[in-house]
């Protein structure tokens, strides 16, 4: 489906679509019938995710006149190319304000707000799911209550800390952040307790179900946010918590935080709450077992939240979110965490 989610950004995905130029708007077709038209002057991006869509020379003109890139993503949503002008620099400018923030505050404040909304993103999580008991189990609400409280207080210790650059500071914060996880994932077990055999969060090599959910779901949710900083202008290798090491994607790691509990802690959690089967193969998800969260995740990421006074997809969230750390670290805009409801 084609379809404006955002004033700035339109999707094409109908087989048969064209994008034209109609005076000052970009005109959608499909199937010979006009479906959208858009002020060029309202655009920032264009995303096409069919194979089989055309568009003018006319309107890829206008569009690189008006800085608005053209990019085209794969079935999987991996992007395999982008039309921007060669005679603007919007992307090398983000990318040098990317690389000068990292020796200034603006990391700090970049990573802080980025641990900041997982933070509150776990609390939300754990009141999320301890809301049905709260009537049919009180000393579960309540022993889960006790573990938000503790997180709420580590978060008041995070915005304490405060450092001319992140090599200042690394150390704080990934106590703060460790900290909170290791709180989040006591409630994340009394939540599950008697459901599944939850030995704590276990990494890369977990052999156990839920783990093995977790790590599987968290690798597809590494790929849409990798797509995003790319089609944001950002460079998803230049990180600022995570250090700099060859093949690794410290920003997606860095940026990941603020999505891992809403899109996928919410997904496993209630799957395992639900008695939804589990199946195991030679210590690995089966088959069947890791196309069964995959869609659940893609549909959770098509599910609308509100953000900023409206209604979006995850995924378009994830796509704002990208944009706003770029706009942050160009110093034109402030970045804001996204914090899920509850």
């Amino acid at each position: 489906m084609s379809s404006l989610e955002h004033p700035s950004e339109v999707f094409v995905s109908n087989y048969g679509s064209f994008l034209g130029k109609k005076s000052e708007r970009l005109v959608l077709k499909e199937n010979g019938q006009t479906v959208l038209e858009v002020p060029f002057y309202e655009l920032q991006n264009i995303i096409i995710e069919t194979s089989g869509a055309s568009i003018s020379t006319d309107c890829i003109k206008e569009c690189m006149q008006r800085g608005i890139p053209i990019s085209f993503l794969s079935s999987t949503g991996k992007p395999y190319a982008t039309i921007v002008s060669p005679h603007l620099t919007g992307t090398v400018v983000t990318r040098r304000a990317q690389y000068e923030a990292f020796k200034d505050k603006r990391g700090v404040q970049m990573v802080k707000l980025f641990v900041e909304g997982k933070l509150k993103n776990q609390v939300n999580t754990l009141k999320y799911f301890a809301k049905y008991r709260k009537s049919a189990d009180k000393e579960l609400f309540n022993n889960v209550q006790s573990v938000i409280d503790k997180i709420e207080t580590t978060a008041q210790e995070l915005k304490e800390i405060t450092g001319n650059c992140i090599n200042d500071v690394r150390g704080q914060i990934m106590s703060a952040e460790g900290r909170a996880g290791n709180l989040y994932w006591q409630g994340i077990k009394l939540l599950t307790a008697g459901k599944i055999d939850f030995p704590g969060r276990e990494h890369a090599g977990a052999a156990d179900p839920m783990n093995s959910l977790l790590n599987y779901g968290y690798g597809i949710l590494y790929g849409k946010v990798e797509k995003c900083l790319i089609l944001a202008g950002l460079d998803p290798y230049a990180g600022f918590l995570h250090v700099d090491r060859s093949g690794k994607e410290s920003l997606v790691y860095d940026f990941v935080e603020e999505f891992r509990q809403p899109v996928v802690d919410r997904v496993v959690v209630a799957m395992i709450n639900k008695g939804i089967p589990i199946e195991m193969e030679d210590g690995q998800l089966s088959q069947k077992t890791r196309r069964d969260l995959a869609e659940r995740i893609k549909e959770r990421l098509d599910t609308a939240e509100r953000f900023q006074g409206k209604k979006y997809r995850l995924q378009t969230i994830i796509q704002m979110q990208a944009r706003r750390i770029a706009t942050h670290l160009r110093g034109e805009a402030r970045y804001k965490p996204y914090v899920s409801g509850w």
